[in-house]
């Protein structure tokens, strides 16, 4: 059976064709700088050259457009229609505490994913829109949701109950459910695996590094705290998120600002981060070129986002009462040679060493952790997609 994986991220869009026979990649692809000038498309089908394409991409449904000419070329597809796939499995960020496994998608879905674009408003209208322009042109192949917020579940109570009423967790369920779940649930299995340890001997902690970015206390294979929260709005610097902020901030903007309360949640999440520090770019290699440059803005935006990474491992540490592995992934976490240095340098005294001169990689699943470092650092590219493509493959094959 091939599958076609859809993962719509906020600025970014990934997919892939697997034949899940024997879990063959066919084509893979990445749409980046949605909605920010200079996209474009680079489409690779296995065993011949990547080609690019550089379109003006304003929205997320402009791009699902782009990949679905690419699959059906002439000379760069993978698929002569679309009628050669036999399911499709999108990535979905949040179903609050509807669906805590994936499902295969029916109207009652859409309308419950529709219910929590509040709750997710960069990553649920994306996701949606791939659903939606898949089954305009799919209409009878199956599709599957598979969620951010799955692997979390195993979170203990003192993790994710806010100190808040009660009642508004038993009434709304407003609780922090963590997203990011499949990369950090592909990322720490890989970890075992390289380390020739069981996964459930060890402490991870992933760091999932990108415009979106969140980081993970792992152990025994099973999530026990991660810093996203009830929204991907909580926790770490993001590209346009603000990430952890004294909550009182929001009221006191409104009222200096005369605003809506909407609108507060708008500059959070889509004016903040890295972008509201530098007011440069929310793309942290646009903030790389604004540095070399002289930018200060720009610099302290890096410094900051590094600080609160830092922030998260040294809790998780003592959380977990230690650490065995800390994993980089995602695109920041993946490419960014002077971040995972800054955001190591210093941490000696805990057992974290990298080795500068293994560090300069890009995109390559190795170890960059020095000999005589007590915890293992690794570069892990993540692949969400095959983990989607085999929950996808498990729930329509019974179909």
């Amino acid at each position: 059976m091939k599958i076609l994986v859809i993962n719509c991220g906020s600025s970014s869009l990934k997919y892939q064709v697997l034949d899940m026979t024997s879990e063959i990649l066919l084509a893979k692809g990445l749409v980046e700088r949605i909605g920010i000038e200079g996209s474009y498309l680079t489409h690779e089908k296995i065993g011949t050259e990547k080609f690019k394409i550089q379109e003006p991409m304003a929205s997320h449904k402009e791009a699902i457009g782009h990949v679905l000419n690419a699959l059906t070329d002439a000379d760069h597809g993978v698929i002569k229609s679309m009628d050669e796939l036999g399911a499709v499995g999108h990535r979905v960020v949040h179903a609050g505490e509807k669906y805590a496994s994936s499902v295969l998608i029916t109207d009652e879905v859409v309308e419950a994913l529709t219910e929590c674009i509040e709750l997710a408003p960069l990553h649920n209208p994306p996701n949606l829109l791939g659903i939606n322009a898949c089954k305009e042109l799919m209409p009878n192949t199956p599709m599957v949701a598979v969620f951010d917020t799955a692997f979390h579940q195993t979170m203990p109570p003192e993790s994710y109950i806010y100190a808040i009423p009660y009642e508004y967790y038993e009434k709304y369920k407003i609780r922090r459910y963590g997203f990011h779940g499949t990369s950090h649930k592909y990322v720490a299995e890989r970890t075992a695996d390289i380390l020739g340890v069981n996964i459930e001997d060890l402490k991870i902690i992933t760091c999932h590094l990108g415009n979106g970015a969140s980081v993970t206390a792992i152990k025994r294979g099973k999530s026990m705290d991660t810093s996203m929260g009830f929204t991907p709005l909580e926790g770490l610097v993001m590209g346009t998120r603000s990430g952890d902020i004294d909550p009182a901030i929001v009221s006191y903007i409104k009222d200096k600002e005369n605003i809506e309360h909407s609108e507060v949640n708008n500059i959070l999440n889509k004016k903040s981060g890295v972008l509201g520090i530098s007011g440069v770019s929310s793309d942290f290699r646009d903030l790389d070129e604004a540095v070399s440059k002289g930018n200060e803005r720009a610099e302290l935006a890096l410094k900051v986002f590094a600080h609160k990474v830092k922030f998260y491992i040294g809790a998780y540490i003592a959380i977990m009462n230690g650490v065995d592995a800390i994993v980089f992934t995602a695109g920041v976490g993946e490419n960014s040679i002077d971040m995972r240095d800054v955001i190591c340098n210093e941490l000696g005294n805990l057992g974290i060493k990298l080795d500068l001169v293994k560090n300069k990689v890009r995109g390559k699943e190795t170890i960059i952790s020095r000999d005589d470092s007590k915890v293992k650092i690794l570069l892990i590219p993540t692949n969400e997609e095959l983990m989607i493509a085999r929950d996808t493959f498990n729930i329509v094959r019974t179909i």
